[in-house]
């Protein structure tokens, strides 16, 4: 099972909400196989990764992303390549 975790403000902003949506969307290609957890970055949660800036994207305990919108294509490719690496 591979773990997205989308980091994001509260209220969440419209990036923070993009980029949850894009996870969700790509989570749904793949069954069973991915699962997204949306976090409050202000949290213990996101005090683990040192959290900064919003949105921030982490796979598996590796920050992808931090700040800006990936597109749906990078962050697919990034979650496929962590998926090869468990297979």
């Amino acid at each position: 099972m591979i773990h997205v975790k989308v980091f994001g403000s509260t209220p969440p902003c419209a990036k923070c909400k993009e980029v949850e949506k894009r996870a969700n969307n790509i989570s749904a290609k793949y069954p069973g196989k991915i699962e997204v957890t949306k976090f409050n970055a202000l949290s213990e949660e996101g005090d683990k990764y040192g959290i900064m800036l919003t949105p921030t994207v982490v796979i598996n305990d590796s920050v992808v992303s931090v700040g800006k919108v990936m597109s749906e294509g990078d962050l697919e490719k990034s979650i496929l390549k962590i998926m090869e690496v468990n297979s």
